[in-house]
């Protein structure tokens, strides 16, 4: 008997040699890695092994994963940096280890591992430290033992990612949410950033950078310490607080982890820890990623499926993370990493290029966050939508809840970018809104971080560009504004209600952030001008900014009273390219767009397929949002029989939407 997925997807009918294939593989491998009648949990306890330990009073174990290094030795502020006076010893055929006793608690103690190895002697962070600290003497990071003799007090215990609504995701950056020019922190992230989000009714905040990464303009996507959480945000009990409050508020917290690859450094990080590149990486030019000047994990090797899995349960138990956005997924399901590929057929997923050792580590990591955290929630960064990515593993899939919608925000910045607004495509916009994988979830979205950074654009600077610097007053007139203003609120709104099972906003972007993100370099003069969130923009009533920002929380509102991102697919109802109209049903709710830019609808007639009656519930015109007003948000619409067909006449104006919901 096949899979289900392939009932799901007849398609894949010529690919079930394929699909059979990756599943024998898992059995086999999990035969392997897991001790008969254990379980995925018990294998990931790498962290629960390896780094530091109290031994007793006075007592510290520390253990070493470097299985072809020739001698180790511990050096740190407690030994005076003496490379001779902590050595460790091989007590396994990978494994390293040293007792000592200390009379101070060595809690906040600097340290690093000197490791002898076929690449010389090399001084390195070691691999599973959980506190890492920049040494400004040393132009790097010294390891910090961080064992605090308390244990952090976890208030969250009635707090079930499951029970939470389907995820409407507000994407952000700890260091970049203050309105200063500094680094922000975890605490005051949660005392700042979390109510914001909770006002908003935002469900799920997806946090970015939070494993240590050297270079800060990375946005956390060149990990180095993969065990240790940013210490320019503050110290892991504060993480901790901050996820813990977050809870409190009934917010979920997901991480962005970034198992794709790693930072090539030698000493901050874990390239050739052992002197050999083979520890994690490929060799050769198969361990080179030639688009991120990074390196390429071997997901075929136990020592590496060992590290990242123990990292996947570490961040879930250690921090209580209620899942993760997996970055770069699509990097690692193929030996080209989706460079210059495009996936315009069923055989480009099922070829030599398709990475099974990939394949198989996701459906792992997908299992192991299932079974260590229930309702955890598994978002996968996959721009090549392979099949059976967002379906459980037993159905023959790799286990992910959502996969990211890719195209809208390539979509709309293409649009912007190369179409006049008369010459919208809305019989494209409507494809792209709705095609999804059979069975899969996705997670719709118009932009992330992504088109925020410095040589691109938010979808309000491609609306606004340079007027948004003279022409945000409340009180002033500008065509370009009023234009901006009103395609940002209607692209946001048929995103979050036809695009996918859930939503995700950059923050800021709700109230159109002007800018971009550009972190402080040598280039810019080390500046934090552009790494930061002018939140006052959004609050000050004499700015436009605000009616983007309420516009937004009423969105918000408005999908999660109506439960719009449970509901099935959207139904198509009216349809016209010429138009510019594009309307469609969800549950009860009709919604109905009209992107034309100067021609307005006085008796548009939208066939609903039965009887019924409709009361306006929202609309992006609304005064308080910026609008002009012209839509009525009171009475009541019956449908009536026009050519045998029941339809509903409205009144719609340019660049408008409107929500109507059934009454009977």
């Amino acid at each position: 008997m096949g899979y289900k997925i392939l009932e799901l997807d007849p398609w894949l009918s010529s690919f079930e040699g394929d699909i059979n294939l990756r599943m024998d593989r898992l059995d086999r491998l999990k035969s392997r890695l897991i001790p008969r009648g254990g379980g995925i949990t018990g294998f990931a306890n790498g962290h629960l092994y390896y780094g530091f330990f109290r031994d007793g009073e006075n007592g510290y174990i520390y253990r070493e994963w470097a299985p072809s290094a020739h001698q180790l030795w511990l050096i740190g502020d407690f030994n005076n940096w003496d490379r001779r006076a902590t050595p460790l010893s091989k007590i396994d055929g990978e494994t390293w280890e040293v007792r000592f006793t200390s009379e101070r608690d060595l809690h906040g103690s600097l340290v690093k591992v000197v490791v002898k190895g076929d690449n010389g002697t090399r001084e390195r962070v070691p691999l599973f430290i959980r506190r890492a600290v920049y040494d400004k003497a040393i132009n790097g990071y010294n390891g910090q033992i961080w064992l605090p003799r308390k244990d952090f007090e976890w208030t969250d215990s009635a707090f079930d990612p499951a029970a939470t609504e389907p995820p409407l995701i507000y994407e952000a950056h700890v260091g970049m949410a203050t309105e200063e020019y500094r680094v922000g922190t975890y605490a005051e992230f949660a005392g700042r950033a979390l109510p914001w989000i909770k006002d908003l009714g935002y469900n799920t905040v997806q946090l970015m950078a939070i494993a240590e990464h050297p270079y800060y303009g990375s946005f956390g996507y060149h990990v180095s310490n993969f065990f240790a959480p940013s210490s320019r945000f503050g110290t892991p009990e504060e993480l901790k607080a901050m996820i813990n409050t977050a809870h409190g508020m009934g917010i979920r917290v997901l991480m962005d982890i970034v198992h794709s690859h790693a930072v090539r450094n030698f000493d901050d990080g874990i390239n050739e820890f052992d002197g050999t590149v083979w520890q994690f990486f490929h060799s050769g030019g198969k361990g080179e990623h030639p688009a991120w000047d990074s390196k390429v994990f071997d997901y075929g090797k136990p020592g590496v499926l060992h590290f990242l899995l123990s990292n996947v349960k570490y961040w879930l138990e250690e921090f209580h993370f209620d899942g993760f956005r997996c970055d770069g997924v699509t990097s690692m399901l193929y030996h080209h990493h989706g460079l210059g590929e495009n996936f315009d057929n069923y055989s480009k997923y099922f070829s030599m290029a398709t990475d099974l050792d990939a394949v198989n580590y996701l459906q792992l990591a997908s299992e192991l966050a299932k079974a260590v955290r229930p309702g955890a929630v598994m978002i996968a960064e996959d721009m090549s939508g392979m099949p059976g990515m967002c379906l459980p593993v037993e159905y023959g899939g790799i286990g992910f809840d959502y996969r990211l919608a890719m195209g809208m925000p390539d979509y709309f910045i293409r649009t912007l970018k190369e179409r006049r607004d008369e010459d919208w495509d809305i019989t494209k916009l409507w494809w792209e809104l709705t095609t999804r994988r059979p069975g899969e979830k996705a997670v719709g979205y118009c932009e992330s971080h992504d088109q925020a950074l410095v040589g691109d654009k938010t979808i309000m600077f491609w609306l606004a560009d340079q007027e948004m610097y003279w022409h945000m007053d409340a009180g002033g007139q500008s065509l370009a504004i009023d234009r901006a203003i009103a395609l940002h609120k209607m692209i946001r709104f048929i995103t979050l209600t036809a695009a996918g099972e859930g939503y995700l906003n950059f923050m800021g972007n709700e109230f159109g952030h002007p800018e971009w993100i550009d972190f402080p370099r040598e280039g810019n003069g080390w500046n934090y001008h552009y790494a930061r969130r002018q939140w006052s923009l959004a609050v000050n009533p004499n700015l436009r900014y605000k009616q983007l920002l309420d516009f937004d929380r009423a969105m918000i509102a408005l999908a999660k009273a109506g439960r719009i991102l449970e509901r099935d697919c959207a139904r198509l109802v009216y349809q016209n390219n010429d138009e510019k109209i594009l309307s469609y049903v969800k549950g009860e709710y009709l919604f109905v767009f009209n992107f034309h830019p100067i021609a307005s609808y006085p008796k548009l007639r939208i066939a609903m397929g039965e009887r019924g009656a409709y009361a306006p519930v929202f609309t992006t015109d609304a005064p308080e949002f910026g609008g002009f007003g012209r839509v009525l948000t009171t009475g009541e619409y019956r449908t009536i029989d026009f050519n045998g067909a029941d339809c509903l006449s409205l009144y719609v104006p340019a660049r408008t939407a409107v929500a109507l919901k059934k009454t009977r």
